[in-house]
């Protein structure tokens, strides 16, 4: 029966080829509109590093000047980074299983066995050790460097796949040695394709920038007074003549994560920072209230309005623009039903049913709601790729994969058959002899 009706439907549509494409047109409007800003909505509200939610924590110390909050729209919250010294007490505590503390700064990368490669620019990552386990990330060829490094500097390098690409082409380059600022560094990792969306572990540095391009240990920071390239804050006017004097600042530009996979080493690690900032108080540090923070990824991703309200809204616009495409088939489809009422009465005259008619009507607007869902999956795809010419760095936000496409098929039939509805129960309603007697 269901390709009976069907084969009614196609040929339904076909007899009226005007209105039936107004009828797809405008779903398809309505569905592009909604699958451009879900798609980007959706992958920048997500938590890419959600299957270690509960044992990741971000740690936040309010040292911030005491006269002023440092965020005026929201004076509760403290600095979202540390100062150095804050940074290198929270790595003097075993307590975490893991930790991290980083920032980051930029080289200029001097590749050697390629003839042809010129020098370039990369942004770089100064992390320890703990930041590949911690956050999963990804090995081409080799790993990570050994604990010692965090410790004692060691000229050694992780790269991401595209520089090792730029730098070696594409080869296992790991024992090799690659120049940056001129001096030589040992590889001992290349990482495989990573691209976590949003950059949760920094989100103060380009939330949906990529990963950086290269990694080295954080005991070089001191050694070669690697200078930070992302935000830097500062309140306090003391002298910063020197990196000494600037590693000993009140300025905030380091991130830190720890690992506690229980209960018990979250509290202990909470205890442990509280009396760090008491220690600090005495020494006429931290003159505001207590105000020390453990956020796991998604709540700091909350925290600090990674995914904004105008986001939120333009999906709320963008389902009421469907809306109003569905009012308009509605019209249409009351039309088209309408008009074919003689021949709905002729069929009911000959012993067809309420329900077949019912059930015939609802497969032709479903073939309509499907037709557009595909011709909005179009759609949907030349917005995105609008959206990737207006803002490069957000590529990896605009790319639309299986599951919005079958969103977007079941928003288009959906749609296609709650407009159906009225039109369909309208002309369910009309009595054959009232046509009969016309013809």
């Amino acid at each position: 029966m269901f390709s009976y009706h069907l084969r009614l439907a196609l040929k339904s549509l076909r007899r009226n080829p005007v209105i039936a494409a107004l009828m797809i047109s405008a779903i398809a409007l309505g569905v592009g509109m909604c699958i451009t800003t879900l798609t980007v909505f959706r992958l920048m509200s997500g938590n890419p590093i959600e299957h270690r939610n509960d044992v990741l924590y971000a740690v936040t110390l309010d040292s911030w000047d005491p006269a002023e909050p440092k965020d005026d729209d929201h004076p509760e919250l403290p600095p979202p980074e540390l100062t150095w010294r804050d940074a290198m007490a929270m790595l003097e505590s075993d307590i975490p299983s893991r930790q991290v503390v980083m920032h980051k700064t930029g080289f200029v990368v001097e590749p050697k066995d390629r003839e042809d490669a010129k020098p370039f620019l990369v942004e770089a990552r100064v992390t320890t050790s703990d930041f590949f386990p911690m956050f999963d990330v990804p090995f081409l060829y080799g790993g990570a460097w050994g604990d010692s490094a965090d410790e004692n500097p060691q000229f050694a390098v992780v790269l991401s796949k595209e520089t090792n690409e730029k730098a070696f082409g594409g080869e296992d380059s790991v024992g090799r040695t690659i120049e940056l600022d001129g001096r030589e560094f040992k590889v001992v990792g290349v990482l495989d394709d990573w691209l976590p969306t949003p950059k949760f572990y920094d989100v103060n540095n380009g939330a949906f920038d990529k990963p950086e391009e290269l990694f080295v240990p954080l005991s070089l920071t001191a050694e070669l007074e690697l200078p930070s390239h992302g935000n830097t804050n500062c309140w306090k006017d003391e002298p910063l003549d020197s990196f000494k004097e600037f590693l000993n600042s009140e300025c905030v530009w380091v991130q830190s994560w720890v690992e506690l996979p229980t209960p018990e080493k979250v509290e202990a690690f909470r205890a442990f920072i509280d009396n760090y900032v008491r220690e600090q108080k005495k020494l006429g540090r931290f003159q505001r209230p207590l105000n020390n923070h453990l956020r796991q990824p998604d709540e700091w991703l909350s925290v600090n309005e990674v995914v904004r309200d105008d986001n939120r809204v333009l999906v709320g616009l963008a389902f009421m623009f469907l809306a109003v495409c569905l009012l308009n088939t509605i019209g249409l489809l009351l039309a088209k039903f309408l008009g074919a009422a003689p021949l709905v009465g002729l069929r009911r005259a000959l012993g067809a049913s309420r329900k077949a008619i019912f059930h015939q009507h609802l497969v032709e607007v479903g073939v309509i709601g499907l037709i557009g869902g595909l011709l909005g999956i179009v759609i949907a795809a030349l917005g995105l790729l609008g959206v990737r010419q207006l803002y490069d760095n957000y590529d990896a936000l605009t790319r639309m994969d299986l599951t919005m496409g079958l969103i977007a098929i079941g928003i288009a039939v959906l749609s296609g058959v709650l407009a159906g509805l009225y039109p369909t129960w309208r002309v369910c309603a009309i009595s054959p002899a009232a046509h009969l007697k016309t013809q």
